[in-house]
């Protein structure tokens, strides 16, 4: 009669743990998600989709994202090493897309959602708690957005963008006529180029392909 009163009591008290970790569990997914899930919105809605307008890769970004974080938080409940998780983190980001070209640019933005995703699902801090650790997440992740930001605005330099032209007027590509054909291209874009670079050079055609590069 004891012993399965005992039995029971075990029983009870395995089964209060068992909810108690899981409500903790459940608390710590749900506030990780949520960081990850802010800060992927501040990154490609207010610092990408303002610049680039690529409005298509919405989608590709947040699921990117959302299954990085997924899948890393569920192998880090297993003791997911460090190592592993960016052995994890190096795989799904050389994936490229075969049937459409990504600009760097796009491909750097999709690598930092990824890297959001990771950091989010396997921070970990020993012997604290975890509102600390959501706070030394939030901290994180702010500064990689701040850098961005920063290095995306005219805070820190100019900003300087690029066009590839087809320029037909070859007979001024030669080094001693670099003004003359550099105020030619002006004239014509009306864009205030300030540097071009000649990719290469089709005499049959009598054209050239130039880059020009010119501050926004």
């Amino acid at each position: 009669m004891m012993i399965s009163l005992l039995q029971s009591v075990n029983e009870v008290t395995a089964t209060v743990q068992g909810m108690t970790e899981l409500t903790k569990m459940i608390s710590k997914f749900g506030w990780r998600l949520a960081i990850d899930f802010a800060s992927v919105v501040v990154l490609i809605r207010f610092i990408y989709y303002p610049l680039y307008k690529h409005r298509e890769l919405f989608f590709t970004f947040f699921i990117f994202n959302l299954i990085i974080f997924l899948i890393s938080f569920l192998l880090n409940k297993v003791e997911l090493s460090m190592g592993a998780a960016f052995g994890l983190f190096a795989v799904f980001s050389m994936l490229r897309y075969r049937t459409e070209d990504i600009s760097i640019k796009d491909m750097t933005y999709l690598f930092l959602t990824i890297a959001i995703g990771l950091v989010s699902a396997v921070t970990k801090i020993k012997d604290t708690p975890d509102y600390l650790e959501n706070i030394f997440l939030g901290i994180i992740n702010s500064t990689v957005l701040l850098i961005t930001w920063l290095l995306e605005s005219r805070v820190l330099m100019k900003k300087e963008m690029v066009k590839i032209i087809m320029y037909e007027n070859i007979e001024l590509i030669k080094a001693e006529r670099k003004e003359e054909m550099l105020n030619d291209i002006r004239n014509r874009t009306g864009i205030n180029v300030h540097r071009f670079y000649i990719q290469k050079i089709d005499f049959l055609k009598s054209a050239a392909q130039i880059k020009v590069y010119f501050y926004e």
